[in-house]
């Protein structure tokens, strides 16, 4: 999964995928139906991914995580 040229809907779209997929593995301890709707919930999520989850998991997980990471200085335009 390459998160460059990735909107910010497809990144959240893609984020729920991780968490529904290591959701037994890594997010056991959150609520079965539970889906990050922030972008501070979808860090969190992501970082219980990396630390919890296999090589696969971190590596998918620290991909969504750099695109947070580069579009957190962006300001709307009518800012």
């Amino acid at each position: 999964m390459c998160s460059e040229g990735m909107n910010e809907a497809e990144i959240n779209s893609a984020v729920d995928h991780l968490v529904d997929e290591y959701r037994m593995r890594c997010l056991w301890f959150m609520r079965s139906d539970y889906y990050p709707a922030t972008r501070e919930q979808r860090l969190r999520a992501l970082s219980y991914i990396e630390r919890r989850g296999d090589r696969e998991a971190f590596e998918r997980a620290g991909a969504l995580r750099q695109w947070f990471s580069r579009h957190s200085s962006e300001t709307p335009a009518d800012s």
